[in-house]
């Protein structure tokens, strides 16, 4: 079954593109996490900023995960965009394969293909990706016409999200920290290379026997690479958080909102403060089972040239970070450490429920949990 119905089309260029509409939500109750919501439209209100920082301060304690609303676009904009991916994933496979991605080599601007990945033994993954890089002459790459004749409309979405959103979510952590507010701005800046990129992603449903040998796993928990990342709305129930208790939570489709994990680079860059946060994903409930799940998702990541190396900030200070000695990261850089995560995610030595650690670079792990 399909992820979305078309209804009308709308006329892009030479390519007409059905209209998206979200599949409705699970009506199973299932075991949600409880996670806090930032309105961003508080942010340029009087004290507004001050007050989210204190909502994110209390948020990250725990668990890594939280929602934001109002951030500046419609649902109709989003959902356009859910309606290109759609659109990528329908292209025949050798056409996708004109614009693979060089995942072996730590590349992963372009497509990845599905299957490429050993689970369990006979078991392939079964999510295709396409990625596509910020919009800068750095990262000029050829992409499928679908994407071509809807440039300018992806690279605004895509601007929108780093200017307007990450911007703000940027300054509320350096608040967190007692750092000057463009902190980390200035270490994520747009018109510099980084590995921030805009992807759309889909989950093939599996058969009821495939899950079975899965376990209902299908991606094991892990942390993603940089410093955020953001997905749009999934009203497919996949998405599993790791509390401190080491409990899986569900993330539910919150109405109209972003969900928005931490990742390695500001655990790294914390000392351990911020955690990047642990999320595997899993066979939904069985009335979405046989459903295709689409994602919108932006990731953002710093520079590639920053040392991932422990801050300074009174808040570490008081809250004893300073004194917990972590070398494993001094002299590597965000880039480094981004393609090395990447080429050892497709490297073929055992399949991956068999992986618990795995050393990325210069003796530094990722974890893998069940």
């Amino acid at each position: 079954m399909a992820a979305a119905v078309a209804s009308n089309t709308v006329s892009q260029g030479k390519i007409n593109i059905p209209t998206y509409h979200q599949i409705p939500e699970t009506k199973h109750e299932l075991d949600w996490a409880d996670l806090i919501t930032l309105d961003l439209s508080q942010f340029s209100v009087p004290g507004g900023k001050q007050k989210l920082a204190t909502q994110l301060f209390e948020a990250i304690q725990k668990i890594g995960f939280f929602y934001i609303v109002n951030f500046g676009l419609a649902q109709e904009q989003v959902d356009r965009q859910f309606a290109i991916g759609k659109e990528v994933f329908q292209l025949p496979t050798e056409e996708k394969l004109k614009y693979r991605a060089d995942l072996e080599h730590g590349g992963y601007n372009g497509y990845k293909p599905l299957g490429l990945r050993e689970v369990r033994p006979g078991v392939y993954d079964n999510t295709e990706i396409y990625n596509i890089p910020k919009f800068i002459p750095a990262f000029d790459q050829p992409h499928p016409d679908v994407i071509n004749s809807n440039r300018t409309e992806i690279e605004a979405f895509a601007r929108h999200i780093h200017d307007d959103i990450v911007h703000k979510l940027l300054v509320l952590f350096a608040l967190v920290l007692e750092l000057p507010e463009d902190f980390f701005l200035q270490r994520h800046r747009y018109d510099e290379k980084s590995d921030c990129h805009l992807r759309y992603m889909k989950y093939h449903h599996r058969t009821a026997e495939q899950n079975r040998v899965l376990e209902n796993v299908w991606v094991k928990g892990h942390t993603d690479f940089g410093s955020l990342t953001l997905l749009f709305r999934q009203p497919v129930a996949a998405l599993q958080v790791r509390t401190p208790e080491g409990q899986w939570k569900w993330i539910k489709p919150y109405p109209q909102s972003i969900t928005v994990n931490l990742a390695d680079s500001l655990e790294f860059l914390t000392n351990g403060f911020l955690k990047s946060s642990i999320h595997r994903v899993v066979a939904p409930p069985p009335d979405q089972a046989d459903i295709d799940r689409l994602g919108v998702l932006y990731f953002v990541r710093p520079e590639d040239s920053l040392e991932l190396r422990p801050i300074v900030s009174s808040v570490l200070q008081r809250l004893g970070y300073d004194k917990v000695k972590d070398d494993t990261t001094v002299g590597i850089t965000a880039g480094e450490w981004v393609k090395a995560r990447v080429a050892k995610g497709v490297a073929k030595d055992k399949p991956r429920h068999d992986v618990t650690e795995q050393e990325i670079i210069g003796g530094k792990a990722a974890k893998y949990y069940d």
